[in-house]
């Protein structure tokens, strides 16, 4: 069985050497400002000796007995509440300023709106918010559906095939996109899609420019053709912000500054939500297909956490704290930050690496593994093709 890291090179997996396959050589241990991999030379896997049940059982029983998976309704009551105002408050602002080119300023600040939505969708559609599961989907349909546009049944589907397979080629959907994450897809690679492999890196932060018409198109595709619950209950609502939306744009705006406007908002919604997934397992290790690694060390060494304050929390809608977030899918997004040394903790007993890095440095990392496996899809010299081909 293997694993293959981030640098193209694939390396054998036995469960015992499972904490060590993992310290990616990307990551400078000693270098400020970088991830950082942590270890212990006496590790302990229980409080005082051999834990009942699995590692992860004894963290999620810590976890458990500090009250952080308790509902923390009363602040999605004031996010949830401070987001309404700011869409009424952009789409107020929209009709005031009328016919003009500043209509640009304010599909900039929608795209953030539209962003922090999203976010309030993925809170519910990880049942974090309410704990009946009707309640989150209710208000799922509403900020995701109606609200920006985007089904939440869809994206219910998806996410959970991510959460249970992180970075795992076969089984996360995130990795079998337009990029390649690892070294034998960037070589099977043909034609048009192989030219995009070659220079995804370069291509990586342009594109995220029509991630928001990936989504629309998606949640569409889906509505018409899966089999997901509610599907006409979902078309409908999609249907009506679609209409609302193209009604409000082409009815204040001509129609060069209303095609402007779309552009420009939708534009940036996608790029402001490829920036805040991109930190999180891009340049992390990709898991062969059937990878038995259990669960609490799948989801830790496939998730990268981001540090910062408030302001990254904010603007990264929690994502910052992946790790914990992969651990813990319905643990309200408030608490992942107490949550957070708490795992690093427990990561140090157990010797299991926990990376954590600043945002940039995310980028860099993320970059660099989308270059190095780039590289792997340019073609053959022609002397090497024809050696090979003997």
């Amino acid at each position: 069985m293997v694993i293959e890291s981030s640098t193209g090179r694939v390396v054998p997996k036995s469960a015992a050497t499972t904490s060590a396959l993992v310290a990616l050589e990307h990551i400078d241990p000693g270098a400020p400002g970088t991830g950082r991999v942590l270890s212990s030379s006496n590790a302990q896997t229980g409080e005082h000796g051999p834990p009942r049940g699995s590692e992860y059982a004894v963290l999620m029983r810590r976890v458990r007995q500090a009250g952080l998976l308790d509902r923390r309704l009363r602040y999605y009551l004031w996010k949830s509440a401070v987001t309404a105002m700011a869409f009424v408050a952009g789409w107020a602002a929209f009709f005031f300023v009328g016919d003009s080119w500043w209509q640009l300023g304010v599909a900039a600040f929608l795209a953030v709106v539209f962003a922090q939505f999203a976010f309030l969708g993925h809170d519910a559609g990880h049942r974090q918010i309410f704990g009946s599961r009707r309640a989150n989907y209710l208000f799922g349909v509403i900020a995701g559906n109606l609200g920006i546009g985007l089904s939440i049944g869809w994206w219910v589907s998806n996410h959970n095939r991510h959460h249970a397979h992180p970075n795992t080629e076969g089984a996360d959907p995130d990795v079998m996109g337009v990029l390649a994450h690892s070294g034998d897809r960037a070589r099977a690679g043909k034609g048009f899609r192989r030219l995009i492999f070659r220079y995804q890196a370069w291509l990586f932060f342009p594109m995220l420019f029509l991630e928001a018409g990936s989504l629309h198109y998606a949640s569409v595709r889906a509505v018409l053709r899966w089999a997901i619950p509610n599907r006409i209950w979902e078309g409908v609502l999609l249907a009506a912000h679609a209409a609302g939306y193209l009604a409000a744009v082409f009815l204040v705006l001509s129609p060069g500054k209303a095609v402007a406007f779309i552009i420009v908002q939708q534009g940036l919604f996608g790029f402001y939500m490829g920036c805040t997934f991109a930190p999180n397992h891009k340049g992390m290790e990709v898991l062969a297909e059937g990878e038995s690694t259990d669960f609490l060390r799948r989801q830790v060494l496939t998730s990268r956490n981001v540090r910062g304050g408030w302001l990254v929390d904010a603007a990264l809608g929690g994502l910052n704290y992946q790790i914990e977030h992969h651990l813990f899918p319905s643990m309200p997004r408030a608490n992942l930050r107490r949550a957070q040394p708490m795992v690093e903790q427990f990561c140090l007993e157990l010797e299991v690496p926990y990376c954590q890095t600043s945002l940039f440095d995310s980028y860099r990392q993320a970059l660099s593994h989308l270059h190095t496996v780039g590289k792997l899809a340019r073609p053959l010299p022609p002397a090497v093709a024809a050696s090979r081909a003997d």
